[in-house]
Protein backbone atom coordinates (compact mmCIF):
# COMPACT_ATOMS: atom_id res chain seq x y z
CA UNK A 1 0.00 0.00 0.00
CA UNK A 2 1.20 3.50 -0.81
CA UNK A 3 1.46 5.86 2.20
CA UNK A 4 1.28 8.94 -0.05
CA UNK A 5 -0.71 9.17 -3.29
CA UNK A 6 1.35 8.52 -6.39
CA UNK A 7 0.72 11.16 -9.05
CA UNK A 8 0.30 10.50 -12.78
CA UNK A 9 -0.52 12.67 -15.75
CA UNK A 10 -3.26 10.24 -16.77
CA UNK A 11 -5.11 7.40 -15.08
CA UNK A 12 -7.12 5.09 -17.33
CA UNK A 13 -9.83 2.98 -15.69
CA UNK A 14 -10.32 -0.26 -17.61
CA UNK A 15 -7.91 -2.55 -19.44
CA UNK A 16 -10.14 -3.42 -22.37
CA UNK A 17 -9.79 -2.37 -26.00
CA UNK A 18 -10.57 1.34 -25.52
CA UNK A 19 -8.55 1.71 -22.33
CA UNK A 20 -5.45 0.03 -23.74
CA UNK A 21 -5.60 2.11 -26.91
CA UNK A 22 -5.95 5.34 -24.96
CA UNK A 23 -3.13 4.41 -22.57
CA UNK A 24 -0.62 3.50 -25.25
CA UNK A 25 -1.48 6.58 -27.32
CA UNK A 26 -1.05 8.91 -24.35
CA UNK A 27 2.14 7.12 -23.33
CA UNK A 28 3.59 7.59 -26.81
CA UNK A 29 3.13 11.34 -26.30
CA UNK A 30 5.35 11.15 -23.23
CA UNK A 31 2.54 11.25 -20.70
CA UNK A 32 2.97 9.32 -17.45
CA UNK A 33 0.09 6.86 -17.60
CA UNK A 34 -1.35 4.40 -15.09
CA UNK A 35 -3.93 1.86 -16.29
CA UNK A 36 -6.04 0.16 -13.61
CA UNK A 37 -7.93 -3.06 -14.38
CA UNK A 38 -10.34 -4.74 -12.00
CA UNK A 39 -9.88 -8.25 -13.44
CA UNK A 40 -6.83 -10.46 -13.08
CA UNK A 41 -5.65 -9.71 -16.61
CA UNK A 42 -6.12 -7.13 -19.34
CA UNK A 43 -8.12 -7.64 -22.52
CA UNK A 44 -10.47 -10.38 -21.34
CA UNK A 45 -13.23 -9.43 -23.77
CA UNK A 46 -10.70 -9.24 -26.60
CA UNK A 47 -9.51 -12.75 -25.77
CA UNK A 48 -12.98 -14.29 -26.02
CA UNK A 49 -14.12 -12.36 -29.08
CA UNK A 50 -14.56 -13.90 -32.50
CA UNK A 51 -14.44 -17.43 -31.14
CA UNK A 52 -10.96 -16.73 -29.79
CA UNK A 53 -9.71 -15.17 -33.03
CA UNK A 54 -10.88 -11.59 -32.45
CA UNK A 55 -12.80 -9.79 -35.19
CA UNK A 56 -10.57 -6.80 -34.49
CA UNK A 57 -12.03 -4.34 -37.02
CA UNK A 58 -14.21 -3.91 -40.08
CA UNK A 59 -12.79 -2.19 -43.13
CA UNK A 60 -16.28 -1.04 -44.13
CA UNK A 61 -16.91 0.91 -40.92
CA UNK A 62 -19.23 3.91 -41.30
CA UNK A 63 -21.32 5.88 -38.79
CA UNK A 64 -24.37 4.02 -40.14
CA UNK A 65 -23.09 0.88 -38.39
CA UNK A 66 -23.67 2.41 -34.95
CA UNK A 67 -26.67 3.03 -32.69
CA UNK A 68 -26.78 6.21 -30.59
CA UNK A 69 -29.28 8.83 -29.50
CA UNK A 70 -26.96 11.19 -31.39
CA UNK A 71 -26.00 9.37 -34.61
CA UNK A 72 -23.59 12.16 -35.54
CA UNK A 73 -21.41 11.85 -32.44
CA UNK A 74 -19.24 8.96 -33.66
CA UNK A 75 -18.40 10.57 -37.02
CA UNK A 76 -15.37 12.59 -35.90
CA UNK A 77 -13.56 9.77 -34.10
CA UNK A 78 -14.23 7.21 -36.84
CA UNK A 79 -12.95 9.62 -39.48
CA UNK A 80 -9.78 10.45 -37.55
CA UNK A 81 -8.75 6.89 -36.70
CA UNK A 82 -9.67 4.46 -39.46
CA UNK A 83 -9.61 0.63 -39.58
CA UNK A 84 -6.57 0.91 -41.85
CA UNK A 85 -4.60 2.64 -39.11
CA UNK A 86 -5.29 -0.14 -36.63
CA UNK A 87 -4.50 -2.70 -39.32
CA UNK A 88 -1.14 -0.99 -39.83
CA UNK A 89 -0.33 -1.69 -36.17
CA UNK A 90 -1.39 -5.32 -36.58
CA UNK A 91 0.84 -5.66 -39.65
CA UNK A 92 3.74 -3.98 -37.88
CA UNK A 93 3.54 -6.68 -35.21
CA UNK A 94 3.40 -9.32 -37.96
CA UNK A 95 0.09 -10.76 -36.79
CA UNK A 96 -1.40 -12.88 -39.61
CA UNK A 97 -5.05 -12.09 -40.37
CA UNK A 98 -7.80 -12.91 -42.83
CA UNK A 99 -11.05 -11.37 -44.07
CA UNK A 100 -13.83 -13.74 -43.03
CA UNK A 101 -16.83 -11.74 -44.26
CA UNK A 102 -16.94 -8.48 -46.22
CA UNK A 103 -14.57 -6.18 -44.32
CA UNK A 104 -14.48 -8.41 -41.20
CA UNK A 105 -10.85 -8.96 -40.18
CA UNK A 106 -9.89 -11.82 -37.85
CA UNK A 107 -6.60 -13.14 -36.50
CA UNK A 108 -5.47 -16.30 -38.29
CA UNK A 109 -4.35 -17.84 -35.02
CA UNK A 110 -5.45 -16.29 -31.72
CA UNK A 111 -6.90 -13.15 -30.18
CA UNK A 112 -4.05 -13.44 -27.66
CA UNK A 113 -1.88 -11.82 -30.34
CA UNK A 114 -3.98 -8.64 -30.27
CA UNK A 115 -3.75 -8.41 -26.48
CA UNK A 116 0.00 -9.08 -26.63
CA UNK A 117 0.37 -6.36 -29.26
CA UNK A 118 -1.45 -3.80 -27.14
CA UNK A 119 0.50 -4.81 -24.03
CA UNK A 120 3.76 -4.47 -25.97
CA UNK A 121 2.80 -1.02 -27.22
CA UNK A 122 1.91 0.02 -23.66
CA UNK A 123 5.23 -1.32 -22.39
CA UNK A 124 7.18 0.58 -25.03
CA UNK A 125 5.26 3.73 -24.08
CA UNK A 126 6.09 3.11 -20.38
CA UNK A 127 2.47 2.72 -19.37
CA UNK A 128 2.09 1.20 -15.90
CA UNK A 129 -0.56 -1.54 -15.86
CA UNK A 130 -1.98 -2.84 -12.60
CA UNK A 131 -4.58 -5.60 -12.44
CA UNK A 132 -6.79 -6.93 -9.63
CA UNK A 133 -7.49 -3.34 -8.64
CA UNK A 134 -10.76 -2.43 -6.93
CA UNK A 135 -11.57 1.27 -6.76
CA UNK A 136 -13.38 2.40 -3.63
CA UNK A 137 -13.68 6.12 -4.35
CA UNK A 138 -12.95 8.80 -6.96
CA UNK A 139 -12.88 12.45 -5.94
CA UNK A 140 -11.90 15.63 -7.70
CA UNK A 141 -10.20 18.66 -6.24
CA UNK A 142 -7.22 20.22 -7.98
CA UNK A 143 -6.60 16.71 -9.33
CA UNK A 144 -8.50 13.44 -9.47
CA UNK A 145 -7.89 11.36 -6.34
CA UNK A 146 -8.49 7.62 -6.33
CA UNK A 147 -8.60 5.29 -3.34
CA UNK A 148 -8.03 1.69 -4.49
CA UNK A 149 -7.14 -1.74 -3.19
CA UNK A 150 -3.60 -1.10 -4.47
CA UNK A 151 -3.17 2.26 -2.81
CA UNK A 152 -3.97 5.92 -3.46
CA UNK A 153 -3.33 7.65 -6.77
CA UNK A 154 -3.87 11.11 -8.21
CA UNK A 155 -3.94 12.34 -11.80
CA UNK A 156 -4.56 15.46 -13.84
CA UNK A 157 -6.71 13.50 -16.30
CA UNK A 158 -9.01 10.55 -15.66
CA UNK A 159 -10.23 8.33 -18.51
CA UNK A 160 -13.22 6.06 -17.91
CA UNK A 161 -13.03 2.98 -20.15
CA UNK A 162 -14.87 0.53 -17.93
CA UNK A 163 -17.27 -0.82 -20.57
CA UNK A 164 -20.88 -1.83 -20.07
CA UNK A 165 -22.88 -4.54 -18.35
CA UNK A 166 -22.42 -7.29 -20.93
CA UNK A 167 -21.07 -10.69 -19.87
CA UNK A 168 -20.73 -10.15 -16.10
CA UNK A 169 -18.63 -13.31 -15.74
CA UNK A 170 -15.89 -11.37 -17.55
CA UNK A 171 -15.98 -8.71 -14.85
CA UNK A 172 -18.51 -6.31 -16.38
CA UNK A 173 -20.09 -3.82 -13.97
CA UNK A 174 -21.93 -0.51 -13.88
CA UNK A 175 -18.96 1.27 -12.29
CA UNK A 176 -18.47 3.64 -15.22
CA UNK A 177 -22.12 4.63 -15.27
CA UNK A 178 -22.15 5.21 -11.52
CA UNK A 179 -19.02 7.34 -11.84
CA UNK A 180 -20.64 9.35 -14.64
CA UNK A 181 -23.67 10.05 -12.47
CA UNK A 182 -21.39 10.99 -9.57
CA UNK A 183 -19.98 13.76 -11.74
CA UNK A 184 -23.41 14.93 -12.90
CA UNK A 185 -23.49 13.26 -16.31
CA UNK A 186 -26.67 11.87 -17.82
CA UNK A 187 -26.79 8.11 -18.43
CA UNK A 188 -29.33 6.95 -21.00
CA UNK A 189 -31.34 3.74 -20.35
CA UNK A 190 -29.28 0.55 -20.63
CA UNK A 191 -30.25 -2.76 -22.24
CA UNK A 192 -28.58 -5.82 -23.69
CA UNK A 193 -27.62 -5.77 -27.37
CA UNK A 194 -26.30 -8.36 -29.83
CA UNK A 195 -28.07 -10.99 -27.76
CA UNK A 196 -30.19 -14.11 -28.48
CA UNK A 197 -33.98 -13.96 -28.29
CA UNK A 198 -35.96 -16.12 -25.90
CA UNK A 199 -39.38 -17.59 -26.71
CA UNK A 200 -42.43 -18.05 -24.51
CA UNK A 201 -42.81 -21.59 -23.10
CA UNK A 202 -45.59 -22.61 -25.52
CA UNK A 203 -43.61 -21.59 -28.62
CA UNK A 204 -40.43 -23.03 -27.16
CA UNK A 205 -42.07 -26.44 -26.79
CA UNK A 206 -42.27 -26.53 -30.57
CA UNK A 207 -39.11 -24.86 -31.77
CA UNK A 208 -36.57 -26.11 -29.24
CA UNK A 209 -36.84 -29.44 -31.07
CA UNK A 210 -34.75 -27.75 -33.77
CA UNK A 211 -31.96 -26.72 -31.38
CA UNK A 212 -28.75 -26.60 -33.41
CA UNK A 213 -30.48 -26.13 -36.79
CA UNK A 214 -29.25 -23.11 -38.76
CA UNK A 215 -31.00 -21.29 -41.63
CA UNK A 216 -30.03 -18.51 -44.01
CA UNK A 217 -32.70 -15.85 -43.49
CA UNK A 218 -33.60 -12.23 -43.84
CA UNK A 219 -34.68 -11.18 -40.34
CA UNK A 220 -36.79 -8.06 -39.83
CA UNK A 221 -38.17 -5.98 -36.99
CA UNK A 222 -39.96 -2.66 -37.60
CA UNK A 223 -36.72 -0.67 -37.46
CA UNK A 224 -34.24 -2.85 -39.39
CA UNK A 225 -33.58 -5.92 -41.57
CA UNK A 226 -30.50 -8.17 -41.59
CA UNK A 227 -29.62 -10.94 -44.02
CA UNK A 228 -27.48 -13.58 -42.29
CA UNK A 229 -27.77 -16.99 -40.62
CA UNK A 230 -30.05 -17.70 -37.68
CA UNK A 231 -29.86 -20.58 -35.21
CA UNK A 232 -32.53 -22.37 -33.21
CA UNK A 233 -31.48 -22.90 -29.58
CA UNK A 234 -32.95 -24.58 -26.51
CA UNK A 235 -33.95 -21.11 -25.27
CA UNK A 236 -35.13 -19.51 -28.51
CA UNK A 237 -33.30 -18.02 -31.50
CA UNK A 238 -29.71 -16.91 -32.01
CA UNK A 239 -27.16 -16.61 -34.84
CA UNK A 240 -25.80 -13.46 -36.53
CA UNK A 241 -29.12 -12.30 -38.03
CA UNK A 242 -30.87 -12.52 -34.66
CA UNK A 243 -28.02 -10.92 -32.70
CA UNK A 244 -27.95 -8.01 -35.14
CA UNK A 245 -31.71 -7.54 -34.97
CA UNK A 246 -31.80 -7.69 -31.17
CA UNK A 247 -30.11 -4.29 -30.92
CA UNK A 248 -33.00 -2.68 -32.83
CA UNK A 249 -35.91 -4.80 -31.51
CA UNK A 250 -38.17 -3.44 -28.79
CA UNK A 251 -40.21 -5.61 -26.39
CA UNK A 252 -43.59 -6.55 -27.81
CA UNK A 253 -42.53 -6.20 -31.44
CA UNK A 254 -42.86 -9.03 -33.93
CA UNK A 255 -39.87 -10.50 -35.72
CA UNK A 256 -40.39 -11.67 -39.29
CA UNK A 257 -38.12 -14.16 -41.07
CA UNK A 258 -37.93 -14.59 -44.81
CA UNK A 259 -36.80 -18.22 -45.05
CA UNK A 260 -35.93 -17.94 -48.75
CA UNK A 261 -34.07 -14.63 -49.03
CA UNK A 262 -32.41 -15.60 -52.32
CA UNK A 263 -35.48 -17.05 -54.04
CA UNK A 264 -39.04 -16.06 -54.78
CA UNK A 265 -41.05 -18.68 -52.85
CA UNK A 266 -43.83 -18.73 -55.44
CA UNK A 267 -41.35 -19.27 -58.28
CA UNK A 268 -39.75 -22.05 -56.23
CA UNK A 269 -43.11 -23.78 -55.65
CA UNK A 270 -44.06 -23.55 -59.31
CA UNK A 271 -40.70 -24.98 -60.32
CA UNK A 272 -41.18 -27.86 -57.88
CA UNK A 273 -44.65 -28.48 -59.28
CA UNK A 274 -43.32 -28.61 -62.83
CA UNK A 275 -40.19 -30.69 -62.19
CA UNK A 276 -41.40 -33.00 -59.40
CA UNK A 277 -45.21 -33.05 -59.54
CA UNK A 278 -45.55 -36.29 -57.55
CA UNK A 279 -43.32 -35.13 -54.70
CA UNK A 280 -45.05 -34.24 -51.44
CA UNK A 281 -44.87 -30.71 -50.09
CA UNK A 282 -42.98 -31.77 -46.96
CA UNK A 283 -40.35 -33.57 -49.03
CA UNK A 284 -39.95 -30.56 -51.31
CA UNK A 285 -39.44 -28.35 -48.26
CA UNK A 286 -36.98 -30.86 -46.81
CA UNK A 287 -34.77 -30.50 -49.90
CA UNK A 288 -34.64 -26.74 -49.52
CA UNK A 289 -34.28 -26.69 -45.72
CA UNK A 290 -33.93 -29.90 -43.68
CA UNK A 291 -36.23 -32.81 -42.84
CA UNK A 292 -36.49 -31.73 -39.20
CA UNK A 293 -37.42 -28.17 -40.10
CA UNK A 294 -39.80 -29.18 -42.91
CA UNK A 295 -41.77 -31.50 -40.63
CA UNK A 296 -42.12 -28.87 -37.91
CA UNK A 297 -42.88 -26.06 -40.38
CA UNK A 298 -45.77 -28.06 -41.83
CA UNK A 299 -47.04 -29.06 -38.40
CA UNK A 300 -46.80 -25.62 -36.81
CA UNK A 301 -47.30 -23.13 -39.67
CA UNK A 302 -49.52 -25.00 -42.12
CA UNK A 303 -51.64 -27.10 -39.73
CA UNK A 304 -55.28 -27.18 -40.85
CA UNK A 305 -54.45 -25.20 -43.99
CA UNK A 306 -52.18 -27.37 -46.14
CA UNK A 307 -51.46 -31.08 -45.71
CA UNK A 308 -47.74 -31.92 -45.69
CA UNK A 309 -48.56 -35.00 -47.76
CA UNK A 310 -50.24 -33.10 -50.58
CA UNK A 311 -48.33 -33.58 -53.84
CA UNK A 312 -46.96 -30.59 -55.67
CA UNK A 313 -49.35 -31.28 -58.56
CA UNK A 314 -52.33 -31.20 -56.19
CA UNK A 315 -51.46 -27.88 -54.55
CA UNK A 316 -54.15 -25.29 -55.21
CA UNK A 317 -53.30 -21.66 -55.86
CA UNK A 318 -54.78 -20.74 -52.47
CA UNK A 319 -52.62 -23.35 -50.73
CA UNK A 320 -49.54 -22.11 -52.56
CA UNK A 321 -50.26 -18.58 -51.35
CA UNK A 322 -50.48 -19.90 -47.78
CA UNK A 323 -47.12 -21.67 -48.10
CA UNK A 324 -45.54 -18.59 -49.68
CA UNK A 325 -46.86 -16.32 -46.92
CA UNK A 326 -45.40 -18.52 -44.19
CA UNK A 327 -42.04 -18.91 -45.95
CA UNK A 328 -41.62 -15.22 -46.69
CA UNK A 329 -42.98 -13.95 -43.36
CA UNK A 330 -42.31 -16.58 -40.70
CA UNK A 331 -43.41 -14.42 -37.76
CA UNK A 332 -42.85 -14.83 -34.04
CA UNK A 333 -42.92 -12.68 -30.91
CA UNK A 334 -39.88 -12.99 -28.63
CA UNK A 335 -40.77 -12.82 -24.97
CA UNK A 336 -37.40 -11.20 -24.27
CA UNK A 337 -33.67 -11.78 -24.66
CA UNK A 338 -31.07 -13.76 -22.75
CA UNK A 339 -29.94 -10.46 -21.21
CA UNK A 340 -26.49 -9.30 -20.21
CA UNK A 341 -25.39 -12.86 -19.42
CA UNK A 342 -24.75 -13.57 -23.11
CA UNK A 343 -25.06 -10.10 -24.67
CA UNK A 344 -22.02 -8.93 -26.61
CA UNK A 345 -22.70 -5.23 -25.99
CA UNK A 346 -24.64 -2.81 -23.82
CA UNK A 347 -26.99 -0.39 -25.56
CA UNK A 348 -27.32 3.10 -24.08
CA UNK A 349 -24.80 4.61 -21.70
CA UNK A 350 -23.34 8.02 -20.98
CA UNK A 351 -25.24 10.61 -23.00
CA UNK A 352 -22.94 11.86 -25.74
CA UNK A 353 -24.45 15.35 -25.43
CA UNK A 354 -22.20 15.58 -22.35
CA UNK A 355 -19.04 14.68 -24.32
CA UNK A 356 -16.78 16.36 -26.89
CA UNK A 357 -16.90 14.27 -30.06
CA UNK A 358 -13.33 15.33 -30.89
CA UNK A 359 -11.55 14.69 -27.58
CA UNK A 360 -14.01 12.49 -25.58
CA UNK A 361 -13.65 14.96 -22.68
CA UNK A 362 -16.75 15.69 -20.64
CA UNK A 363 -18.05 19.20 -21.21
CA UNK A 364 -18.76 19.92 -17.56
CA UNK A 365 -15.83 18.25 -15.76
CA UNK A 366 -12.42 19.31 -17.17
CA UNK A 367 -9.96 16.43 -17.32
CA UNK A 368 -12.62 13.70 -17.21
CA UNK A 369 -12.91 11.54 -20.36
CA UNK A 370 -15.32 8.78 -21.38
CA UNK A 371 -14.46 6.27 -24.12
CA UNK A 372 -15.60 2.96 -25.59
CA UNK A 373 -18.69 1.04 -24.56
CA UNK A 374 -19.47 3.17 -21.50
CA UNK A 375 -20.74 5.80 -23.95
CA UNK A 376 -24.07 5.69 -25.77
CA UNK A 377 -22.45 4.39 -28.96
CA UNK A 378 -23.05 0.76 -29.92
CA UNK A 379 -21.83 -0.96 -33.08
CA UNK A 380 -23.38 -3.73 -35.10
CA UNK A 381 -21.89 -7.21 -35.16
CA UNK A 382 -18.76 -7.62 -37.26
CA UNK A 383 -15.82 -5.75 -35.72
CA UNK A 384 -17.49 -2.35 -35.45
CA UNK A 385 -17.44 -2.17 -31.65
CA UNK A 386 -13.71 -2.81 -31.61
CA UNK A 387 -13.18 -0.07 -34.19
CA UNK A 388 -15.16 2.33 -31.97
CA UNK A 389 -12.96 1.33 -29.03
CA UNK A 390 -9.75 1.95 -31.00
CA UNK A 391 -11.02 5.26 -32.44
CA UNK A 392 -12.46 6.74 -29.23
CA UNK A 393 -9.43 5.58 -27.24
CA UNK A 394 -7.03 7.10 -29.76
CA UNK A 395 -8.89 10.44 -29.77
CA UNK A 396 -8.71 10.74 -25.98
CA UNK A 397 -5.11 9.53 -25.95
CA UNK A 398 -4.13 12.39 -28.25
CA UNK A 399 -5.17 15.07 -25.77
CA UNK A 400 -5.07 13.75 -22.17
Amino acid sequence: MNSEPTHYDVIVLGGGAAGLMCALTAGQRGRRVLLLERANRIGKKILMSGGGRCNFTNLNTTPANFISANPHFCKSALARYSPWEFLAMVDRHEIPWHEKGPGQLFCDQSSKEIVAMLASECNQARVEIRTKCEISSVDRGQTFALATSLGSFTADSLVVATGGLSIPRMGASDFGHRLARQFGLDVLPLRAGLVPFTLAPKALETWEQLSGVSLDVSASAPAMTFRENMLFTHRGLSGPAILQLSSYWLPGEAVSLNLMPENNPMDWLQEQRQTRPRQTLVNALAQSFSKRFADLFCEYCLAGKVSPEVTMAELTNEQMQTVVQNISAFTFYPNGTEGYRTAEVTLGGVNTDNISSKTMETKTVPGLYMIGEVLDVTGQLGGYNFQWAWASGWCAGQVV
